[in-house]
């Protein structure tokens, strides 16, 4: 199980859960519908065919002058990484990108805060000892954790 805590800036905090990473990959995507990519990864040369281009094609360099520096920094089949909420809009990178991290940051683009537990022992183990859950701040957050994992039969409610 993969565990959500989130911290919006104007309301109380929240947690979810995913079954796996593809689950969680789903679950923002039907969260984040809007313009921007969460992850996707493309040649230089796929970039240009899918704008209609190939690198010999008349008026490509001009029409499409920064997809040819990414090809003249790269090479056209080498595999660029692009993550909006965790690179910026339309930044693409030869350097690999998490799809999870990707995602991480998607769902944590407009919040205060956010953390993610990769298991039901980290996330038991932060419910008790992380500092965010602690005082009068953390305890909507503490709460919201202990009753996922209460649900999900990770703790028992021993209250």
């Amino acid at each position: 199980m993969i565990y959500i805590v989130e911290f919006p800036h104007q309301a109380r905090p929240s947690a979810w859960f995913a079954f796996d990473k593809e689950d969680f990959a789903r679950k923002v995507q039907a969260r984040r519908s809007g313009g921007q990519t969460l992850f996707a990864t493309a040649t230089p040369r796929q970039l240009l065919e899918a704008a209609g281009f190939t690198p010999d094609s008349p008026g490509a360099r001009d029409a499409q002058a920064g997809l040819f520096d990414l090809a003249e920094a790269h090479g056209w089949d080498t595999p660029l990484y692009r993550a909006d909420y965790l690179l910026g809009d339309g930044v693409y990178q030869a350097e690999p990108v998490s799809e999870f991290e990707a995602h991480v940051a998607a769902i944590a683009e407009d919040l205060q805060t956010c953390r993610v537990y990769m298991s039901d022992e980290a996330a038991t183990n932060a419910l008790y000892r992380d500092p965010l859950y602690d005082g009068r701040e953390g305890i909507y957050a503490h709460v919201a954790l202990r009753d996922q994992l209460i649900a999900l039969e990770v703790i028992s409610d021993d209250l």
